[in-house]
């Protein structure tokens, strides 16, 4: 039996077909992004959660896989040098970030996304918020995270990276720490940054410099702490 395609709120926010129903209900839109923001800010400042590390990966990471085994190691040594873990919240690669933060017996976040398929809150969750706008969910990532790691991810983990970077590099964040974890995933993208934008000026070879790309997790971990 396939399962019904749900219409999110973003995907309604963003709706050029019908702008006559929209101007009807704009107020209480922008309502629902402010409540949004609201819980958001509250439950984060009321966890107390220090010095927090974002943890990107695949939902589709499989449980029994190496990457999975690397997700857990990696919250769990993120765990053991004092950081909170932040993830997405579902399954795969974030499931494992936080399956090793709560390991280590340190706060495990999970900032969840309405999708039009169910993806479900990870149960390594111990503080969870659900979003309904993807820019608010951004915004708490950002805010309450002192530092980025990027398992081998998809799209999702490409829109987060880039946006840190974008935000780095034009400083908007100050200092904030970005490593990706696999240098046989990542080491093409990174060599395409070198061979293309910067060969042609459209960055700064140390805008590239951004990056840390590495085999090694405690390597990856120390570099959080260069803020």
């Amino acid at each position: 039996m396939t399962s019904k395609r749900r219409v999110t709120a973003d995907e309604h926010l963003l709706d050029t077909r019908h702008s006559e129903e929209w101007k009807q209900k704009a107020s209480w839109r922008v309502m629902k992004i402010q409540a949004e923001f609201v819980e958001g800010f509250d439950t984060l400042e009321a966890a107390d959660l220090g010095d927090a590390i974002g943890v990107y990966g695949s939902a589709r990471t499989p449980v029994d896989s190496e990457e999975y085994k690397r997700g857990v190691e990696l919250g769990h040594k993120l765990g053991e040098a004092g950081f909170s873990v932040v993830t997405g919240g579902g399954p795969g690669a974030m499931e494992a970030a936080n399956r090793g933060a709560a390991e280590a017996g340190v706060k495990s976040v999970g900032l969840g996304i309405e999708l039009p398929f169910e993806q479900g809150i990870n149960p390594y969750v111990d503080i969870q918020l659900d979003f309904h706008y993807f820019f608010v969910r951004k915004v708490m990532f950002l805010k309450y995270s002192c530092g980025f790691c990027a398992l081998p991810g998809g799209y999702g983990t490409m829109d987060e990276l880039f946006e840190s970077l974008t935000l780095v590099q034009t400083e908007k964040v100050g200092k904030f720490p970005i490593a990706l974890i696999g240098i046989d995933y990542w080491g093409g993208l990174v060599d395409w940054l070198r061979r293309s934008m910067v060969a042609d000026g459209k960055i700064n070879p140390e805008d590239v410099d951004l990056l840390l790309v590495t085999d090694d997790l405690d390597e990856a971990v120390a570099h959080m702490g260069n803020r």
